[in-house]
């Protein structure tokens, strides 16, 4: 079967910005030994620190030719997805793998399902034991944390740790992150070794003991009962909640040099946590990342891929966060999906094994032979005609 990775940093790409690679050196040698052919388009991994040559050198076909390439590829591995003009220049029963955001990009899916393309969207890959190997969601929300506390950090008027010098003792600065998943969670390790003081909080009080064990402290709201999905997002709260939760969060906002906001909702828009009422009780100077920008905000007034200043408040939400390492991201997303192919490839026919039987590929696969077939994708879209 053979392998085709778009270079998506060309111009004219609907993410024209991007940084990273679908395909490495050594995940390609990886996908070359299982039997595969591997195609990469010329300069595909050059953003992310990979020259054509370093590709050539284990045996990856590099061409000009993405036409031609789309046509013959048996499976297509994007960062994102494919742009519309691509879908009619693969060919049927193509299996296409990437990040789809498939319920915010209806239009594109619908058009994927009746070019009768195999769409697996990376975001659908359930939270797993078996999955976690494959599960690229996580790899690049780790180093989303990682990105934004160095954002913050620099542009924030002050330092993180604490100093002491001839001329006095600098106070450590204080940082509140709202949302302990993964990104969270290394958001409050990062800010720990640069010497912050680190207060945390999320709706899911199971978290508490994992942000303890980074250095950080767990701040404690009664908003009643609430929990998390099967596939660890925390659940959505009820306007009532989002009020309480809201109110006593205030005031460690207030008392915060960064604040660093990472909650997002599985397939629909995020909560808004911060108003610019509660930006207008910080002091001047003071940071506020938005992890969701680009998918709605959960801060009132962020602009996504923006960095704008509120009331004297510097707030970030320039999204992509991974791409400010996109060497390191490209090289875990790569890992990724060379693990998801390894996963599914029948050693005997050294093709990839489509079964829809199997539970990663039934969450994960959503068009397949002419249709939509995610039940949830289906009735969201159902909802929104």
């Amino acid at each position: 079967m053979n392998i085709f990775v778009v270079n998506e940093a060309q111009k004219g790409r609907q993410f024209s910005t991007e940084k990273r690679c679908a395909l490495t050196p050594a995940s390609a040698k990886k996908l070359i030994r299982l039997g595969y052919t591997v195609t990469l388009e010329t300069n595909a991994g050059k953003a992310a620190g990979f020259s054509d040559s370093d590709f050539t050198e284990v045996d990856v076909n590099v061409t000009k030719d993405r036409e031609i390439a789309l046509q013959k590829a048996d499976i297509l591995l994007y960062v994102n997805c494919p742009m519309p003009e691509e879908v009619s220049q693969i060919k049927a029963n193509a299996i296409v793998i990437g990040h789809c955001d498939p319920f915010f990009n209806q239009s594109l899916i619908e058009d994927m399902a009746k070019a009768k393309l195999n769409t697996l969207s990376i975001e659908m890959i359930p939270r797993s034991t078996r999955a976690q190997k494959m599960d690229a969601l996580s790899s690049q929300a780790s180093l989303a944390g990682y990105v934004m506390v160095m954002q913050a950090a620099k542009a924030l008027p002050s330092i993180l740790p604490m100093m002491m010098t001839p001329s006095g003792t600098i106070k450590p600065a204080k940082v509140f992150i709202i949302g302990a998943g993964v990104a969270g969670l290394q958001a409050i390790a990062t800010a720990k070794r640069l010497g912050a003081n680190v207060l945390a909080y999320d709706t899911r009080p199971v978290v508490a003991e994992q942000v303890q064990s980074l250095g950080g402290k767990f701040l404690h709201i009664d908003i009643g009962e609430t929990g998390q999905t099967k596939d660890g997002y925390a659940k959505e709260l009820t306007a009532e909640q989002k009020q309480i939760q809201q109110d006593a969060q205030r005031d460690a906002i207030a008392d915060s040099d960064i604040v660093i906001t990472t909650a997002q909702l599985f397939g629909r828009k995020p909560p808004v946590l911060i108003s610019k009422e509660t930006l207008s009780f910080m002091r001047p100077g003071s940071v506020v990342v938005d992890m969701a920008a680009q998918s709605g905000g959960n801060v009132e007034g962020s602009v996504a891929g923006k960095t704008k200043t509120i009331g004297g408040v510097t707030v970030i939400g320039t999204g992509n966060w991974s791409q400010a390492v996109a060497r390191d991201a490209t090289e875990m997303y790569a890992n990724n999906l060379a693990n998801l192919i390894d996963e599914f490839t029948d050693s005997e026919t050294q093709s990839f094994n489509l079964d829809l039987d199997d539970e990663i590929l039934a969450q994960s696969v959503i068009t397949h032979d002419g249709a939509v077939i995610n039940d949830m994708l289906v009735n969201a879209f159902k909802g929104a005609k």
